[in-house]
């Protein structure tokens, strides 16, 4: 059995996800290997988003190569160093921008999965307005009681009658309510410059309203419009008194006040994951794929030129998405030009900080320990003994990569379904042996010297050959 020590719900989320051929959003640090240089180059962005800069990269690799992976690694990361992660995955019906309002789709899944360090699973924003509500109002109360400290017993009340003490409590608390207002007012004036500004800083101020007046009604309507759930202005003017909706057009900039209400509201910093890139790539209208281009350049113009601060924005997408020159990002000149490489950088050496973020493949050796770690989790969840060797791995990954054309188009994600599959017969079948699946080879010797299946009653039927 494995000495492993790992929750079963993050084993049993694992291997589900490996069996399914899709990225685990838990756990991944059990089964992570290799892409040190990658990593160690996402957290420089890191460091550079939480001192207020911004970074736009697409992250590059075939289906299967481990840009999901890489982008979950890095999530799980900056969630754990108090970033605010809002991500989603690109599909027909989530762009950028188009008809039927795609855009907005975009925009509400991101809100969606909206995830923290105490919220990692989505749904963080109400959460975000609470902290943010209970930040101001300590932060109101310390200042209240260093000022009474300072002032001394001089000036205390010499009447303790119950009616005076209940004229002072509620003189205090509306002395606290008209500080944590202007204080309020004050924070959320500086989101006055960005598109959507003035009335981002209303939504949020109905929002501490209904907090402080405990009207369910007025937040609700609150979350409503920062969710993206109005349809029509009037409905918004009438339940907030404010202009403007989030739309198709405008769901980026109103992304951006929600990336800046999060660092007012604590977290070190913003970033948003958008998975899947190559849906831009599919879509068949060329003139509907060079408008999510349109878009696309201009988020990537106002994160590389500064004109953000404080949020981080990764793609992930296959090199065909974007070196295509009839459909791809290379069609776009005005993206072409941003994002091919230099001319000087020649094959063996890598340009880490270019906005391309391309995945070599996964050595020998990494693959092995991947097998290894996987074969760990396998026995940990299952509280199994191992029957699988270090040889058995090392023919495993032989036979993979002697297949034709295996060297450039064999992914991670079909070595472990692959591996992990063999796990599950030789969990069920303990007469057959690793190797005998791996040669189809599923005969042993009895004593009696006759040949017979592994786990046959030796009942002398024939056994049927395919060549």
């Amino acid at each position: 059995m494995s000495d492993l020590k790992i929750p079963r719900r993050v084993s049993s989320a694992l291997l589900n996800s490996i069996s399914a051929g899709v990225t685990p959003r838990i756990g991944l640090e059990y089964m992570a290997v290799g892409r040190r240089e990658e990593i160690g180059t996402l957290l420089d962005d890191l460091a550079n988003v939480a001192e207020g800069g911004s970074v736009f990269r697409f992250i590059v690799g075939r289906y299967g190569s481990g840009k999901s992976f890489l982008l979950q690694i890095i999530r799980n990361y900056a969630m754990d160093r108090n970033y605010a992660v809002a991500d989603a995955d690109l599909s027909p019906e989530r762009k950028l921008t188009g008809g039927s309002g795609h855009g907005l789709n975009t925009y509400r899944e991101l809100i969606r999965n909206l995830s923290t360090r105490v919220r990692p699973d989505g749904g963080a924003l109400p959460a975000l307005l609470e902290k943010w509500i209970s930040g101001i109002q300590v932060h109101v109360l310390k200042e209240l009681s260093d000022e009474k400290s300072a002032a001394g017993k001089a000036g205390e009340a010499r009447d303790t009658g119950e009616a005076a003490g209940e004229a002072a409590s509620s003189s205090a608390q509306a002395e606290v309510d008209l500080r944590m207002e202007a204080r309020i007012l004050r924070e959320i004036h500086q989101m006055d410059t960005l598109v959507h500004g003035f009335d981002f800083a209303k939504v949020l101020t109905a929002y501490w309203r209904g907090w402080k007046s405990g009207s369910d009604e007025l937040r609700s309507a609150a979350l409503k419009w920062l969710r993206g759930e109005y349809t029509t202005r009037s409905e918004a003017h009438a339940e907030l008194g404010v202009r403007s909706i989030i739309g198709n057009d405008t769901w980026f900039d109103d992304l951006r006040l929600i990336s800046a209400f999060a660092r007012t509201a604590g977290c070190t910093g913003f970033l948003v994951l958008l998975d899947e890139g190559v849906n831009l790539y599919k879509i068949s209208n060329s003139q509907s794929r060079n408008n999510n281009y349109e878009k696309l350049l201009n988020m990537f113009n106002d994160a590389m030129q500064g004109k953000m601060q404080g949020i981080g924005i990764y793609m992930g997408g296959t090199p065909q998405f974007v070196e295509d020159p009839r459909r791809g990002l290379f069609s776009y000149e005005a993206l072409r030009t941003r994002l091919v490489g230099t001319r000087y950088v020649r094959e063996g050496f890598r340009d880490l900080q270019s906005p391309l973020l391309t995945l070599d493949k996964l050595s020998h050796e990494e693959l092995f320990v991947l097998l290894k770690k996987v074969l760990e989790i396998h026995c940990a969840h299952h509280q199994s003994q191992t029957r699988v060797t270090d040889h058995d791995l090392m023919e495993f990954l032989q036979l993979a990569l002697s297949r034709l054309g295996a060297e450039e188009l064999l992914t991670p994600r079909e070595v472990l379904r692959d591996f992990v599959g063999i796990l599950n017969v030789l969990l069920k079948e303990p007469d057959i042996s690793f190797q005998g699946l791996l040669t189809g080879n599923l005969f042993h010797v009895s004593s009696a010297g006759e040949e017979s299946r592994s786990g046959n009653d030796g009942d002398g039927e024939a056994v049927e050959f395919t060549l």
